[in-house]
């Protein structure tokens, strides 16, 4: 039987401090490090993305980090396609290759036999749905999903109009509901894995997002998402994120600046709670409490872990 590929993943919801870990682990086992996050990809998203700077990279290298503009799309298929040579080559060149990141059906679409059907398409039916929600609003394109495929309407937020769409798109193609089609293809574990799940006290974690929201204001945040804004870069992917939209929405004058701002920090914690459920639902992961705030001896604790597997 041919051996599996080690692959290290780090995964937790934002804010808990994934980045200085994955350097940590990547310093100690020889690794390299995949960027498992779906805003980090591009250029001139990084104070709102909390990308790693070069200095926090101390030396390791960083993949999928910067490959793309902002106004361009970057799909799980782009990264499934990206990601799987990218563990080759790394593993071929004797180093460890390690995911960090919070984008949880982007890291699962990379471990598991997941297939992304190009016959599973309908460009038409596709750009009349995008067109609806101009017009309508996208609270009632996620309706419909919701009436055909609760269970996908739960998992997918409605501002994600791109995956609402895609999970209407594969119904109205096969007839067979998105979470089905999904469900049928996660199964089987492509590569010899560990998942490091970080997780922390609620209070504590929200806090820390509120804080960061703060910080990231000081860094310049307003500025960074003006620049983008002042291009014309509207719809796409990237200034959906979070700490891009709702900014969007100031300077277009829905919002004020505080409004936003509060906005970003709400949006921010909300995220993080469905990255968790997320995670314990669709992943088997080894969690680590970082509440207590004694990192040597947590990293020590995962070193451990990982080194034992």
């Amino acid at each position: 039987m041919e051996k599996k590929e080690k692959v290290i993943v780090i995964i937790g919801p934002t804010a808990v401090g994934k980045t200085r870990l994955s350097v940590d682990i990547a310093k100690r086992l020889n690794g390299e490090i995949i960027n498992g996050d779906s805003t980090q990809v591009y250029r001139s998203l990084n104070i709102g993305t909390a990308k790693i700077t070069e200095e926090e990279m101390e030396g390791i290298p960083h993949h999928l980090i910067d490959i793309k503009e902002a106004d361009e799309s970057f799909t799980v298929a782009d990264f499934q396609k990206v990601v799987r040579p990218l563990i080759t080559d790394i593993t071929n060149r004797g180093k460890v290759p390690i995911i960090a990141g919070g984008t949880g059906l982007y890291i699962q679409s990379v471990l598991y036999d997941y297939e992304f059907s190009e016959a599973a398409s309908d460009d038409e039916f596709r750009e009349r749905l995008e067109t609806e929600a101009m017009v309508r609003g996208n609270e009632v394109i996620h309706d419909r999903l919701k009436e055909i495929d609760p269970v996908s309407a739960k998992s997918i937020h409605p501002n994600n109009l791109r995956r609402v769409i895609r999970a209407l798109e594969v119904y109205h193609v096969t007839g067979t509901r998105f979470s089905e089609y999904l469900e049928k293809q996660e199964n089987k574990l492509l590569y010899d894995v560990t998942i490091i799940g970080l997780t922390m006290d609620r209070d504590k974690l929200y806090e820390r997002i509120n804080h960061r929201t703060e910080l990231m204001m000081q860094q310049g945040l307003l500025e960074e998402v003006e620049g983008l804004y002042k291009c014309g870069i509207r719809d796409s992917q990237a200034v959906r994120a979070i700490g891009y939209k709702e900014l969007y929405d100031y300077f277009d004058g829905y919002l004020t600046l505080e409004e936003s701002v509060d906005l970003i920090k709400q949006s921010t914690r909300r995220y993080a709670k469905r990255q968790l459920t997320w995670f314990r639902n669709k992943l088997d992961v080894a969690w680590f409490d970082m509440t207590d705030g004694d990192y040597e001896k947590k990293l020590t604790e995962i070193l451990r872990y990982v080194e034992g597997k």
